[in-house]
């Protein structure tokens, strides 16, 4: 995975994102899960992968979205 590469999909509430990336083997694919939190510094956003008390209820959320999303993505593994 690279920077240049999309998201398969994403999730946000708020300041907070859960990004999921579809990554690819020879052995099949799999998705990986990226929570952030974006916030403000003078006149620039940033992210940040630290999170408040009050963030987790709603991180605790989006992470079950997230599950829930790949659950219903088709599987594409390749025989061992």
């Amino acid at each position: 995975m690279t920077t240049k590469d999309k998201p398969a999909h994403t999730i946000r509430s708020g300041a907070l994102t859960v990004t999921i990336w579809k990554n690819a083997s020879d052995k099949g694919s799999w998705y990986s899960v990226t929570p952030s939190r974006a916030y403000k510094q003078g006149d620039q956003w940033k992210d940040t992968d630290r999170f408040d008390f009050d963030d987790l209820m709603t991180l605790a959320k989006l992470l079950d979205l997230a599950h829930t999303w790949i659950l219903t993505q088709p599987t594409e593994r390749k025989a061992a």
